[in-house]
């Protein structure tokens, strides 16, 4: 049996009562099974921080010519591109703030896509390096609506995981969660507890 690979990660500020930790973390195990592993980067316990002037300047160098400053500066971007290309499937605990991402879900973002390492460009257009992995969205949020006109949050993480690669993106809709009746949520979980990769 292939022992499979789990990235969750895990952007809500909320520590308890947060749906998408609650429904990602279950995904996460599920898809691991019990001979598979979970890696938690938690971007709330522990933020990732914002790229700076330094960071750009770092990534924009060729790696044979960086200076020891700028591997250094790099070096938490290197780390979470590392998980990201370790992971068999990627699970984001996605809460919608204000129509869209949280800060720290979007610090992350720019920390992974990195051109000649997650993407490239070709005279085809750019080109995603992280293939065959499968992401899993757990959207949650209090009043906006899945893919609705105002969901600024699931279009574009399925636009920027597509374009590191990662183009098939699986959604779990835990969207509007506190106007769902208990049958509702319960076929939420019910979906979240049966989740399977397919092979």
């Amino acid at each position: 049996m292939t022992r499979r690979h789990v990235l969750r990660v895990d952007a809500s500020a909320r520590k308890t009562g947060s749906v998408s930790r609650e429904l990602s973390g279950v995904l996460a195990q599920r898809l691991a099974g019990e001979a598979g592993t979970v890696t938690v980067r938690d971007l709330a316990a522990a933020p990732v921080p914002q790229v700076d002037e330094v960071w750009v300047g770092a990534n924009f160098t060729p790696a044979e010519q960086r200076s020891e400053a700028q591997r250094q500066a790099l070096a938490g971007s290197d780390a979470l591109v590392a998980e990201l290309q370790a992971a068999d499937d990627i699970v984001i605990g996605v809460p919608i703030y204000n129509f869209a991402i949280p800060s720290a879900l979007k610090a992350w973002i720019d920390q992974i896509a990195r051109a000649r390492v997650t993407f490239r460009y070709t005279e085809n257009g750019p080109e995603g390096l992280l293939k065959g992995k499968t992401a899993w969205l757990v959207v949650a949020s209090g009043g906006t609506a899945l893919d609705s006109e105002i969901d600024f949050a699931t279009p574009y993480l399925r636009h920027v995981l597509g374009f590191v690669g990662i183009t098939d993106v699986r959604v779990i809709d835990a969207a509007r969660w506190g106007s769902r009746s208990k049958a509702e949520q319960d076929a939420v979980r019910e979906q979240v507890e049966t989740a399977r990769r397919a092979a």
